[in-house]
């Protein structure tokens, strides 16, 4: 989800400034959730668990992102403090991914663990 919020700041702002069109940058979200959706819904259920564990990494660059979204953008822009709010939900989505994904992944591991 932090992934998606995070995809919305470069759109946002490249639509405003007069690059590509909006529509075509809303074309490329709309299909990237949708091939998302489709390979995730084609994994089988002993494999969620292990690909959440590794997503932790791309969440982690998530978080990243949206902290330097947060932090450097500048006041003078146009669209600054739609940048920021985005960003900051962003964050927030991102380091409940990371840490879901972590709870997750223990739990999976207790499974595994000799009972004294």
């Amino acid at each position: 989800m932090g992934e998606t919020v995070d995809l919305l700041v470069p759109i946002v702002l490249a639509a405003s400034e007069g690059g590509t069109s909006l529509i075509a940058l809303l074309t490329i979200l709309m299909l990237a959730v949708f091939v998302g959706f489709e390979v995730i819904t084609k994994v089988p259920p002993t494999l969620h668990t292990p690909l959440m564990s590794g997503s932790n990494a791309i969440s982690g660059i998530a978080i990243v992102g949206a902290l330097l979204s947060v932090v450097l953008v500048e006041e003078s822009t146009p669209h600054s403090s739609l940048a920021r709010w985005l960003g900051f939900f962003a964050l927030i989505f991102a380091t409940v991914n990371v840490v879901g994904g972590f709870l997750v992944t223990h739990r999976m591991l207790s499974m595994f663990r000799r009972k004294k």
